[in-house]
């Protein structure tokens, strides 16, 4: 059997068309007094078959059976074909109108490689073959060519490129069939199974808009054909044409530059040819790429902590429904046995069996047993999903390659897929109502790749910054840092009830530590029970050392020397996703699995602290002490004072104006400067006086929020801006009601002194409310143009490769790059993107 080499798109000639169109359409007309097509009609049975039983007139052909039949136009005048406008105006430029030889020297154009790549070339004044001198050719949009003064027809273009000899095409690169073919002197009439006619609940037939647009063709095509006949003035000729250029510019494209849309008496646009290809709704990206797939399931995704970040948790009614073609050997032959007695409403069991020879069995509650007695080797069994069976797993938007990974099944009650939380991060994924896809690989080799390239742990690292995309977030990071701050300890009792939940009990640094059989054990230690034997990391922590207030001596380092925690607390910087370098040197130095089960165990063990220790916040936790309140009110009275000055020096006419700026834009710097001062002083009180509540906890470990949420909601929220500056917006010189007019000051352009715990005032609430507003508009319209551009990016790149020699080259073997990114560097294996892996060891 051959194999196809490649595919070639090509013009269609004049007598392609005849050939292989069943007959001439030339009948305005769709149906007839009694409902049916008309012959000759764009409707005509020869064309296809749309109504059951009805049988098509050229291949005896029923309903699904006949895939219908090309016709044709025969154009009373040539029109040019819209979609090669720019070839023709190319082929119109560089051959001449008198004998259509080229106006470009041969050789010049040995290199070329497109016909595209003739625009790097200036045309000769004269024709070096016939001698006659060239004049401009300028395009009229959409489709009227200009030489000189003279515009040109459809006729006399084709009689050029009539005139154009293959040898000078074949040095322009133009592979595509004869130039004259661009000018159109008949027209394909699709197949009716291609724009079928639908039925109204009131019975009449609503046809398709490419029949509307064909119609419009052929009636024009005769009206133009008549006037041709009778002798009409040519002023009525010309208009015709140009209406007959119209339609079937339109039928190919209705979305033209310059072109009114071919609209339906209610205003609606016609979709046509090129509407139909293009765009997200079109055949390529809705019917071929777009379409669904078998052996998969969606479902509501909710959080499991008890499980491994590899797995996922399965509902069982969407294990018995997925099911993977095993065949059967004699080494299994009794276990599929088993899951064939089980049938298809027994979880594991099996839901058909396809015998040797192809015939394929469903299994029932009444043949379960004969056919499992009747299974022998070389039957495949379709068994449902079971624990450890590998799928891939997709949140969708899928915005980088993390958005579809593989986990291993646990088959569980209730109806929601269930996830580890340290997944949640590279799907972008939370738990208030999120759904994702899963899908069960078929063959051996899928699964196999599957488990190999794309399992959570062998992608733990992100290919964008060589970081980890998995880690702990939220209670996780608290927990470890109530377990590893100086003070926390726990009986041994607990200690090995919390390991052994873990299922860490057998970790070496766990059995070397219970063995000195201490009574009691400090969290420091605990900790490193979760960590493997000689792991060495030493970094700077979110938050300082326990032993020095201010700035610390040891620059809040964490050391870690041989698997054991010596100092420092394990917060965000350690375990988190994206940064956690204690998960970023476990799998660094032990690999893969090792950082996957660290990570598993080192969940359970923070859960259990968080049990034993507890963690809650109150609205008492966010207020803060009267001294502290009076403290910032002080602040911001100070400030307010010096803008009132600076005002005051604006009006007086005395401003001293910064270089570059108007007296108006230099004061709005200064009142923004104390309005930041403001800012920062009340946060630095926040940070200094607030109560060490477990809020506080959440906002230094980086577990949730940050000192800057909590003074919004204890102190003050500040200045609101809307486009970066102060908020100017509003009637006669003030922005609400509240504030007399040609107001500066701070309160009433969006300075908002209240905090959450307090209330805002009516007008505060207006200016948070703008902020907001366009904190949504601001998401909306983002998303929307990085969306276009990734898709962009995607369509560009998409052929290029990584060669065995390094070189990247696309599908025409082009060298992009000699090393990949310049630089050789696989983020994904990299320290953090750097090649000098410095792995933060002692």
């Amino acid at each position: 059997m051959a194999t196809v080499k490649e595919l070639q798109f090509k013009l269609i000639s004049p007598a392609m068309v005849k050939k292989i169109a069943v007959m001439n359409v030339n009948v305005s007309d769709v149906y007839d007094a009694d409902a049916y097509p008309v012959e000759g009609g764009v409707m005509d049975p020869k064309l296809g078959v749309i109504d059951p039983g009805m049988r098509c007139r050229t291949c005896g052909g029923k309903l699904g059976e006949c895939t219908g039949h090309f016709g044709y136009i025969e154009l009373s005048r040539p029109v040019i074909n819209i979609l090669y406008i720019k070839q023709i105006k190319s082929l119109l430029t560089y051959t001449c109108f008198e004998c259509g030889g080229l106006l470009v020297d041969k050789d010049r154009l040995k290199n070329i490689k497109t016909f595209d790549d003739l625009k790097a070339f200036k045309p000769a004044a004269k024709c070096p073959k016939c001698g006659k001198a060239q004049e401009k050719i300028r395009l009229d949009k959409p489709s009227t060519f200009v030489r000189g003064k003279h515009a040109l027809t459809p006729v006399e273009i084709r009689e050029q490129f009539e005139k154009i000899k293959d040898g000078d095409l074949a040095a322009m690169k133009f592979l595509g069939g004869r130039p004259e073919w661009l000018i159109l002197t008949l027209l394909l009439v699709p197949p009716i199974t291609t724009r079928p006619s639908i039925t109204l609940e009131t019975g009449d037939r609503s046809e398709d808009d490419l029949t509307h647009k064909i119609v419009d063709i052929i009636r024009i095509n005769k009206r133009l054909a008549d006037n041709l006949e009778i002798g009409a003035p040519d002023f009525i000729l010309e208009d015709l044409w140009e209406l007959l250029q119209y339609h079937v510019s339109t039928f190919f494209n209705n979305e033209l530059s310059g072109v009114p849309p071919a609209r339906h008496r209610s205003g609606r646009a016609l979709k046509t040819l090129s509407q139909r290809l293009k765009t997200k709704d079109g055949r390529f990206r809705h019917n071929l790429t777009g379409k669904r797939v078998n052996f998969s399931a969606r479902t509501v995704v909710s959080p499991d902590p008890n499980i491994s970040v590899n797995d996922v948790g399965v509902p069982e009614v969407i294990a018995k429904e997925l099911t993977v073609p095993i065949k059967v050997t004699k080494h299994n032959l009794e276990f599929m046995r088993e899951l064939v007695k089980n049938g298809p409403n027994v979880h594991p069991g099996a839901n058909y069996v396809i015998r040797p020879e192809g015939m394929r069995k469903k299994i029932l509650k009444d043949n379960s047993a004969t056919l499992a007695e009747e299974l022998i080797p070389g039957c495949i069994v379709e068994r449902h999903m079971m624990d450890g069976d590998v799928v891939l797993f997709n949140r969708q938007p899928s915005l980088h390659r993390m958005s579809v990974m593989a986990h291993h099944v646990r088959v569980m009650n209730g109806k929601t897929f269930r996830v580890n939380l340290c997944v949640c991060k590279p799907y972008n994924a939370d738990f208030d109502g999120d759904e994702m896809n899963l899908h069960f690989p078929q063959t051996a080799e899928a699964r196999a790749e599957a488990e190999e390239l794309m399992l959570v742990e062998k992608n733990m690292r992100s290919p964008r910054f060589g970081g980890p995309v998995l880690g702990c977030d939220q209670d996780y990071i608290s927990g470890a840092y109530l377990l590893t701050r100086k003070g926390t300890s726990f009986s041994k009792k607990d200690v090995v009830q919390m390991l052994a939940n873990s299922l860490a009990l057998e970790n070496e640094i766990a059995e070397e530590l219970l063995s000195q059989n201490k009574k009691e054990y400090t969290g420091k230690e605990i900790f490193s029970m979760v960590l493997p034997k000689g792991l060495n990391a030493r970094y700077k922590g979110t938050v300082g050392c326990e032993e020095c207030e201010g700035n610390c001596k040891h620059n809040g380092e964490v050391v870690i020397e041989n698997g054991i925690l010596k100092h420092g607390v394990i917060d965000s910087k350690g375990i988190a996703s994206f940064k956690g370098n204690v998960l970023d040197a476990v799998d660094a130095q032990f690999g893969h699995a090792r950082a996957r089960l660290f990570l598993d165990q080192v969940t359970r063990l923070i859960s259990e602290v968080m049990m034993r220790k507890g963690f809650s916040i109150s609205v008492q936790d966010i207020d803060l002490p009267a001294k502290t309140k009076r403290d910032i009110n002080n602040i911001i009275d100070r400030q307010f004072a010096a803008m009132e000055a600076h005002i005051e020096q604006y009006r007086k006419g005395k401003m001293e104006c910064f270089p570059g700026r108007t007296a108006e834009q230099t004061l709005e710097d200064l009142i923004l400067e104390e309005v930041w001062k403001i800012t920062n002083e009340v946060q630095k009180v926040v940070r200094e006086n607030a109560e060490p509540t477990d809020a506080l906890i959440m906002a230094k470990t980086g577990a949730r929020g940050n000192i800057q949420n909590l003074a919004y909601m204890a102190a003050l929220i500040g200045q609101e801006m809307i486009g970066g500056r102060r908020i100017f917006r509003g009637y006669k010189n003030r922005t609400t009601s509240h504030f007399p007019r040609d107001v500066l000051g701070p309160d009433a352009h969006g300075f908002v002194r209240s905090s959450f715990i307090q209330g805002l005032t009516p007008a505060e609430f207006f200016f948070e409310v703008m902020k907001g507003r366009e904190g949504l508009m601001d998401v909306a319209l983002k998303t929307k143009v990085s969306g276009y551009m990734q898709r962009r990016l995607i369509n560009a790149l998409q052929d290029l490769k990584v060669n065995n020699d390094w070189t990247v080259k696309d599908s025409e073997g082009t060298i992009i790059q000699f090393v990949p990114g310049e630089d050789g560097i696989d983020p994904a294996k990299s320290d953090f993107g750097t090649l000098d892996r410095k792995l933060k060891t002692e």
